[in-house]
């Protein structure tokens, strides 16, 4: 059964079709984001969202494939702006932290500093058939003809409790989340891409967050969404949270205890409306590693953490075809630092939401249990890392 999850509640009002031990979803609502336990990353403001959908234009579709007892997987959507991406494609780059990883369409996006399709998030064996279905889908948008295409995948491995090889992803899950793809609210934790996923050795998914910048710093903004499924050794805020629950990295060696795997990966997505080139977009992308690295990682040998950033903003974005010159104007380097910040923020507290909002999922293949955020919040309490709600 494919269950589009755009939203918590479709996923909700779909659990009574799903034994017990699948439907962990029902408390996803009661599970706050980051902020709202008083976890506030950095100096800047979000925006409404606190979305990667803060930067207009910008939208987001899941669906989750929950099916039989060893499919806990799904596909997350963004798409990067309105009209014909190929026609009128949006300046882009690909960052590579750590290489381990099977990311479609990464050098022409390099080669050329754009983007022509929308991003899809899968996992790991999905790669190849969400491309196809992908293509299929642009080639039914208007404006399209017999053109060669490149559509950008990304990916992590979901294979603790899901099963991969049996390629659950299709044309219809590719489909279902790129059509509910919308400008609201984004759904986070154990749904779409991150339905199988990890972090840190406790249940992830996917995350959100945004930032918007003073005016007198160009009032632009930053939104990043991440696919968590990485190792390391969990920090929020500075608090040493995966020390503490005794949940981390190299334990084993440490403690003489079990160890949870310190490999994985992560996709992050940043997007901005700021004017930015691919030169300026790159220089950006890099910033999210910064953002990763707070959380904890180190980037470990069988991780695949990729970058990938664009702008959403008009004033960028040219024809794919042009007798003349197109002019387009570009912030100077001397403005980026702001957007650097923001950045690194947004990574940070996308990777947190992730976090706080997945629920545990278990199938046949094992189980990834939800962070005990009663416990965490503790934590973070002793180490003076939370701002307490009022």
């Amino acid at each position: 059964m494919s269950i589009p999850c755009r939203y918590a509640f479709v996923c909700l009002s779909m659990a009574f079709l799903l034994p017990a031990s699948l439907a962990q979803a029902q408390d996803a609502d009661e599970r706050p984001r980051a902020r709202e336990a008083g976890v506030i990353v950095g100096v800047f403001e979000p925006g409404p969202l606190n979305a990667i959908t803060d930067v207009e234009g910008v939208r987001v579709g899941h669906s989750t494939v929950i099916r039989d007892d060893d499919i806990r997987t799904g596909v997350t959507a963004i798409i990067p702006a309105p009209g014909n991406l190929y026609t009128h494609p949006v300046p882009a780059w690909i960052h590579v932290g750590n290489g381990y990883g099977k990311l479609i369409g990464e050098t022409q996006v390099r080669e050329f500093g754009e983007i022509e399709t929308p991003v899809l998030l899968v996992c790991t064996l999905c790669v190849w058939s969400a491309a196809n279905a992908l293509k299929e889908w642009m080639y039914e948008q208007p404006g399209m003809g017999e053109h060669t295409l490149n559509p950008v995948v990304g990916e992590t491995n979901d294979s603790r409790v899901n099963n991969m090889w049996a390629d659950p992803v299709q044309r219809d899950e590719v489909f279902e989340a790129l059509d509910s793809a919308d400008t609201g609210p984004v759904a986070e934790g154990s749904i779409g891409a991150g339905a199988g996923t990890q972090a840190f050795g406790w249940k992830g998914g996917i995350g959100t967050s945004s930032r918007v910048l003073p005016a007198d710093l160009g009032g632009y903004t930053i939104g990043v969404l991440v696919q968590t499924n990485y190792g390391g050794v969990l920090e929020i805020n500075g608090a040493p949270v995966g020390r503490e629950l005794g949940n981390y990295s190299f334990r084993a060696s440490i403690e003489g205890e079990d160890q949870d795997r310190e490999d994985g990966s992560i996709m992050m997505v940043v997007a901005t409306d700021a004017p930015l080139d691919s030169r300026g977009l790159q220089r950006l992308s890099m910033r999210a590693m910064m953002g990763l690295a707070r959380t904890g990682s180190f980037a470990s040998n069988g991780s695949g953490d990729y970058v990938i950033a664009f702008s959403a903003n008009p004033s960028v974005r040219r024809p794919r075809s042009s007798a003349a010159p197109v002019p387009t104007e570009v912030l100077v380097n001397e403005a980026m630092s702001p957007l650097f910040a923001a950045t690194a923020e947004a990574t940070e507290e996308a990777i947190y939401n992730a976090i706080f909002k997945a629920t545990t999922v278990s199938s046949a293949r094992g189980e990834l249990r939800a962070i005990p955020l009663d416990e965490v919040l503790e934590i973070l309490r002793e180490y003076n890392a939370i701002i307490e709600p009022l």
